[in-house]
């Protein structure tokens, strides 16, 4: 990858999208020749100089200060998970980012799955930074049996969607799971850009899908703590799960992901209907592989 075209597209991006009106600006003048703000009017408001911003949007990122990231991250209403995008980005141009880390295995310590095989009234399970599905419990296994039909282990959340046609059926709002994945492998990419996993995942989808093409190139970032899901089972049929992501301390690069419907709705009948047929299917071949690491 790139690191100054990526700091060039990022920050251009932003100030496409963001107009005088959003920023508190008059807009002088009549028809605009530029989406959004005007590189002098990003640079007012940053408190910068025109000549200086010109330099970081083209990718010259390296030597800026973090009150200088912060004020620009400010003029251009960054989010976050956009803030700490911009500033995973300029460590990167710096040569301060994490360094290429060695292979590890998508495996987990056995006392994950204990407390996965622990949770017994929701769908619960783990995922890696490249969305590689490395552990479940029951319920998750059942939730998730369109995605783990794939035999290539480990199933991936991102192949599924833009690889896989029964993803559109299987997400309600496709297209917002799509914005999402994106999103945040884009996070991750700025994060550990020496991750040559990742770097493979990311290529493959490129090759492979147009919407994941178009959707990258938006240089959209995101973070993922918790929302709402709106899935289609082919067995239990629609259901709308709330979830909750949570990082595990002793394995920062992984997450566990918990659902729940509300009480005394249709998608808690789904859940339990999805229980009772989960007791009754074997695990997908391969979903349980070596726990340790």
């Amino acid at each position: 990858m790139n690191p100054q075209g990526d700091i060039r597209e990022f920050l251009t991006s932003r100030r496409a999208r963001l107009t005088p009106d959003k920023a508190g600006l008059p807009a002088y003048g009549g028809t605009r020749r530029v989406p959004g703000l005007r590189r002098e009017e990003v640079a007012m408001l940053a408190g910068v100089s025109v000549d200086y911003y010109n330099r970081l949007e083209r990718g010259r990122i390296s030597g800026a200060s973090d009150a200088v990231l912060e004020a620009l991250a400010d003029a251009l209403q960054l989010d976050e998970a956009e803030r700490v995008h911009l500033f995973d980005l300029a460590r990167r141009s710096a040569g301060t980012s994490a360094r290429r880390r060695s292979a590890r295995p998508a495996t987990i310590r056995p006392v994950v799955q204990q407390v996965l095989d622990a949770i017994t009234d929701a769908p619960a399970w783990v995922r890696n930074a490249r969305f590689d599905h490395l552990a479940h419990n029951q319920m998750a296994r059942a939730l998730y049996s369109p995605a783990l039909a794939d035999p290539r282990r480990p199933a991936n959340s991102a192949r599924f969607i833009y690889l896989d046609p029964a993803a559109q059926d299987f997400f309600v709002d496709w297209e917002r799971a799509a914005d999402d994945i994106a999103a945040m492998l884009r996070s991750e990419a700025g994060r550990h850009p020496h991750d040559q996993k990742l770097q493979d995942l990311i290529g493959e989808l490129s090759t492979r899908s147009e919407d994941f093409r178009r959707r990258w190139a938006a240089h959209d970032v995101r973070f993922h703590r918790t929302g709402v899901k709106q899935l289609h089972h082919p067995v239990v049929g629609e259901m709308e799960l709330s979830f909750e992501a949570m990082t595990l301390s002793s394995d920062p690069d992984l997450t566990l992901l918990v659902y729940a419907a509300a009480p005394d709705t249709p998608s808690a009948d789904a859940l339990r209907m999805l229980a009772t047929w989960a007791a009754t299917e074997e695990a997908p071949a391969g979903d349980h592989g070596p726990t340790t690491r």
